[in-house]
């Protein structure tokens, strides 16, 4: 099962991984690899990468980022031909990418001598890049018949759990999810609470929002390592989200 109906999918900028990610998780099928696995070793492709940026190991770096991204989206795809979805894999895979997401601007801002506020600012950019995507690919794909409905657009009460998980493990996930991703989530809404009613966004749009996907993202980080602008990676984050309101001003002028 895809994300998405045929009909509603484009091209996803920040999904590049995906194709390869199809691939191993048809390969893990019949296997005793389970998504949790997966999420726990893109953790573990993450840290490494943050290991090679403290060595100014950056082509490495680079490599394992990229490497982080196809496997954050092989659990997904393993969850979905094994017929095993689940919302602890769904929080656990946000979780370790928000707790990433800051370590690798720790590294970035420790190894470039940035300063730490602006990291901090970097950051917050990040989340809300991520989050404003998160929030209108959500919304197509709960308003896309025959898509994946894992994700809600409204993340207000623990979800019950799926055949296969533990409730008190969701619970607990759930309140760690909301603990790091609220703050975020509740300034997205508020920047556009009308974009849940639209019934649904053009492919080009989607595409242009996936510029702030986390993969893209990192595909970013990725292409400014190698290339010796380290320092310039937090003040090009914080420049980035000024499209945050860019997007938004499309979506409420063209798209109803």
């Amino acid at each position: 099962m895809s994300k998405l109906a045929p009909q509603y999918q484009f091209l996803d900028l920040s999904d590049y991984g995906r194709p390869l990610a199809r691939i191993f998780a048809n390969q893990l099928r019949n296997t005793r690899f389970t998504p949790i696995h997966i999420t726990l070793l893109f953790g573990i492709s993450g840290l490494v990468a943050i290991y090679c940026i403290l060595r100014n190991h950056y082509f490495a770096a680079s490599f394992f980022i990229i490497l982080k991204s196809i496997i954050d989206a092989v659990d997904g795809e393993l969850a979905r031909v094994k017929k095993t979805p689940s919302y602890t894999g769904r929080y656990l895979d946000s979780i370790f990418d928000i707790i990433l997401n800051f370590l690798f601007l720790l590294t970035i801002c420790y190894v470039s001598e940035t300063s730490f506020w602006l990291t901090v600012l970097a950051f917050i950019g990040i989340q809300l890049q991520g989050t404003l995507y998160n929030y209108y690919y959500v919304i197509l794909r709960n308003k896309s018949v025959g898509g994946d409905a894992t994700s809600q657009i409204f993340e207000n009460e623990s979800p019950r759990a799926l055949p296969g998980e533990n409730q008190k493990s969701v619970d607990i996930l759930f309140k760690i999810y909301t603990l790091v991703y609220g703050a975020f989530d509740k300034i997205i809404h508020t920047l556009d609470k009308e974009a849940c009613k639209v019934k649904s966004f053009p492919n080009w749009f989607m595409t242009l929002v996936s510029l702030y996907g986390l993969g893209f993202q990192l595909l970013l980080i990725a292409v400014l390592l190698p290339l010796g602008w380290i320092e310039m990676i937090v003040p090009f984050f914080i420049i980035y989200s000024v499209l945050i309101f860019v997007l938004i001003g499309i979506r409420k002028i063209y798209i109803k």
